[in-house]
């Protein structure tokens, strides 16, 4: 899924990157949701936006990834993460001839 191309943010508001660390760190929803102890379809639910997590769940799934709340649940579309990190998209490095 392209970060840049999100779609609304669903029923709960909140958009988020659930599905994108999910497959940058090579983990199932069933995976996510063993170790959140909750149904795989409550992630699915989540990365549709259908669903708003408590905020106990939201602080571990970020804590599961690694990474600031913020950086995974947002009210607004969220930008790919390595444009976060390095500020405004790095140019790809040019072949030399």
């Amino acid at each position: 899924m392209n970060e840049s191309s999100q779609k609304g943010p669903g029923e709960s508001g909140l958009y988020n990157r659930i599905a994108v660390l999910r497959a940058e760190h090579g983990i199932s929803r069933q995976q996510l949701a063993d170790a959140m102890e909750v149904n795989y379809q409550t992630i699915g639910f989540l990365e549709r936006g259908d669903y708003g997590p408590s905020l106990k769940l939201a602080f571990a799934i970020a804590a599961y990834f690694g990474l600031p709340v913020e950086a995974v649940f947002s009210t607004e579309p969220l930008k790919p993460l390595s444009e976060q990190v390095y500020g405004a998209s790095q140019p790809a490095a040019k072949e030399k001839p």
